[in-house]
């Protein structure tokens, strides 16, 4: 991992348009997530249509990459054409603050739960480790339709229930990315801890659990660390996929969940596939998680889609967006609601920046890139089955860990493509490819760069397997 970015001292103009990067990705993940995971980020360098930007520790470079990476190039590239990647770096800053104040200070407090390098080594903060609640995920807020309303349901019997809900523990939600269980599991948290402020209710992600354990053993804490967890009246993970592969911290998190359950206390957890189809991850794990309530989400529908946006709308009172503009986005936008979501705050961020009116004309216009990558419908599966074809080599390959060039670079091929060609999350992608880790990913996309940039036959080849796969879609 290379550090050493420490501020940008190149031209101003590119300021601005970080600025104004900042403030697009602020606009569509809102205030709360930009001030948890993406005010930290700075500018460190733009050069050769490469932008350096660095975090503060390791745990925030790994969470942007997964979640937020693929929005900063896309909105990188539409301020500058040139762009054409962005590398995130780790570089520790110093917390300078006055002692009398950090007690009182938010950002003191993010900083502890998010293990800034200057404090990885100091004693786990019990009040830090829960994570922060967003106060837009309420049941209030969360529409409710056919491909939801059991997990709905459920979540709300066990968020109203004030015990253990019979048969419901643990509760277990899992569906696509951005189709809401995050949500629910913060409205969850939000109803108990108002109906029931004694109980102690712990929400955090599968990351952050990882993360404070791992910690925890190199600090010699295990011990308040599961007295921490197994203290809980309620106990929420987030993703729970995350901690696939990851035996140690499986093997705590299974003792954690025997404890619970021993003790009658609640269990909620979410994850991107049921618990049978958890791969990597320990049989006793996966059977434990199915005992209880098992409630998945399936992809949304247009009256669903469309009543998420009228009411996400109704809180906008100052903004008019036309009825058939929200049609047009429910029918075109189709992939998750967070896309979804993030469409329509990019619609009316333009519309207020610009002192424009809303139309269906502006929103094709500033949507252009999604609207696009949703009329592809190009699937990975696809992409697989024509690279593996172009080359000769077996489908089978494409999942295998076979490290030969034969075999590797075709598979690279065909990562490249489906980041190029998809709009899939990174992890998502390399969970398609035999569950490789998202870094694989990464290290594709790049390697697969420098080759066509280097070897103009290799690109072509490359493009002409591009232009197949958009032509048949």
């Amino acid at each position: 991992m290379q550090e050493g970015y420490a501020y940008y001292q190149g031209r101003p103009e590119h300021l601005s348009k970080w600025e104004r990067v900042r403030e697009r990705l602020r606009a569509m993940y809102g205030e709360a997530i930009f001030k948890s995971w993406l005010q930290p980020l700075r500018l460190a360098n733009v050069k050769n249509g490469q932008v350096m930007v660095t975090v503060p520790t390791r745990f925030m470079r790994e969470w942007i990459l997964a979640h937020y990476a693929d929005s900063i190039l896309r909105f990188w590239c539409q301020e500058d054409q040139a762009i054409h990647s962005v590398d995130i770096f780790v570089k520790a800053e110093p917390v300078l603050v006055n002692p009398a104040a950090a007690s009182e200070s938010k950002q003191g407090l993010e900083a502890a739960m998010l293990g800034i390098a200057a404090n990885e080594d100091k004693p786990l903060n019990p009040d830090a480790i829960s994570a922060p609640l967003d106060p837009r995920y309420t049941f209030d807020n969360f529409v409710v339709g056919k491909s939801n309303e059991l997990a709905h349901a459920a979540a709300r019997r066990v968020a109203e229930s004030g015990a253990v809900v019979a048969g419901g523990n643990p509760l277990f939600i899992y569906g696509g990315v951005g189709l809401g269980k995050t949500h629910l599991m913060h409205a969850i948290a939000w109803q108990i801890r108002q109906s029931d402020p004694v109980r102690k209710v712990v929400y955090l992600s599968a990351e952050k659990f990882m993360y404070l354990f791992i910690r925890a053993l190199r600090s010699k804490e295990t011990m308040a660390f599961k007295e921490y967890f197994r203290s809980a009246d309620v106990l929420m993970i987030d993703d729970v996929q995350f901690i696939s592969g990851k035996d140690s911290t499986q093997e705590e998190f299974f003792h954690t969940f025997n404890a619970l359950i021993d003790q009658n206390k609640q269990l909620i957890i979410s994850g991107d596939r049921g618990p049978a189809d958890l791969e990597g991850m320990d049989e006793r794990i996966r059977s434990r998680l199915g005992w209880g309530l098992v409630t998945d989400m399936h992809a949304t529908t247009y009256d669903l889609r469309l009543g998420i946006l009228q009411s996400k709308i109704s809180k906008m009172p100052h903004v008019h967006v036309p009825q058939r503009v929200l049609e047009f986005l429910a029918q075109k936008i189709t992939s998750n609601v967070r896309e979804l979501e993030g469409a329509l705050n990019r619609v009316v961020a333009h519309s207020t920046l610009v002192g424009t009116t809303v139309t269906l004309e502006s929103t094709q216009e500033v949507l252009h890139d999604i609207l696009r990558a949703n009329d592809r419908r190009i699937t990975i599966e696809d992409i697989q089955k024509r690279v593996a074809t172009h080359f000769g080599i077996k489908l089978g390959d494409m999942h295998s860990a076979r490290r030969s060039v034969a075999i590797a670079r075709p598979r690279q091929i065909a990562m490249y493509l489906a980041k190029k060609l998809t709009t899939k999350s990174l992890p998502e992608i390399g969970r398609k490819f035999g569950g490789k880790d998202h870094t694989t990913v990464m290290h594709a996309v790049k390697r697969i760069d420098e080759l066509c940039k280097a070897d103009k036959e290799f690109a072509d080849d490359v493009e002409l397997l591009m232009r197949m796969l958009q032509s048949a879609s």
